[in-house]
């Protein structure tokens, strides 16, 4: 038996046993109703609502037991490939809603923020606020820096943060998005701003799936800990001891 027959019929049985509420008291009953849960999900991601459940549990009931199929391979290709278009143009329909969606929040948000007292925008439309200013060197893009950040989106959700991870990082101030290579060289050493970045200086229409969706205005929480030379990350990396890099490797 193939490994996809195995699949199909492991299925088969989560899904009937399922409707007949069997008890999980085996191994094989388990492993069958995990990938049948499994399989459920996947059909109602990738379109359920137009997904007959009884055409699907008979369709797998007459691969499992070896009957000729209802439908030829020809028609099966053909609904396949037709279905699979409708997929992609309602998802291409939800894909642009959600970018025209974010955009109009984005613009509402930027248009209010701005106003606040103590929230400066730049030509850019990158809009800051200095939270504590340092008094140490600013760096230029020719420098490194090593900060602790928390970055949030507009509804509040943090998707990144050396906070949490009680660690800071440094890179290089060309290696980030645009709104930070900007917001970085506002800023000197022991500052905390928080940036308001606009889509077009973040990720874009494109976003970072799948934590950070199209058109998404970000904050971050900034605090510029040192400035050093563009070096200073590799610098910093091969002074780690040896035992630090060999955990790190294993990663």
């Amino acid at each position: 038996m193939t490994n996809q027959k195995i699949l199909l019929a492991a299925a088969l049985g989560a899904v009937i046993g399922s409707a007949q509420a069997i008890e999980l008291k085996t191994d094989a009953d388990k492993v069958g109703y995990a990938i049948g849960v499994d399989m459920g999900s996947t059909v109602k991601d990738i379109g359920g609502q137009n997904v007959n459940i009884d055409a699907l549990i008979a369709g797998l009931k007459d691969a499992y037991d070896g009957k000729e199929p209802a439908m030829s391979a020809e028609d099966m290709d053909k609904t396949m490939k037709t279905f699979a278009e409708a997929r992609m143009k309602d998802m291409q329909a939800q894909y642009e809603k959600e970018i025209a969606a974010n955009a109009e929040a984005g613009k509402k948000f930027l248009d209010e923020n701005g106003k606040k007292d103590g929230v400066k925008t730049t030509k850019s439309g990158l809009q800051y606020k200095v939270e504590k200013e340092g008094k140490g060197a600013k760096p230029t893009d020719k420098d490194s820096v090593t900060v602790h950040y928390e970055g949030r989106l507009l509804d509040g959700t943090v998707f990144d943060s050396s906070l949490e991870r009680k660690e800071p990082v440094t890179f290089s101030v060309t290696d980030v998005i645009p709104g930070w290579v900007e917001g970085l060289q506002l800023m000197t050493e022991g500052s905390k701003y928080t940036f308001y970045i606009p889509s077009n200086l973040a990720y874009g229409e494109t976003g970072a799936p799948p934590t950070i969706p199209p058109n998404a205005v970000l904050t971050f929480d900034v605090e510029l800990l040192k400035v050093g030379p563009a070096d200073a990350k590799a610098a910093a990396e091969e002074s780690k001891p040896a035992e630090e890099k060999k955990d790190e490797a294993k990663k």
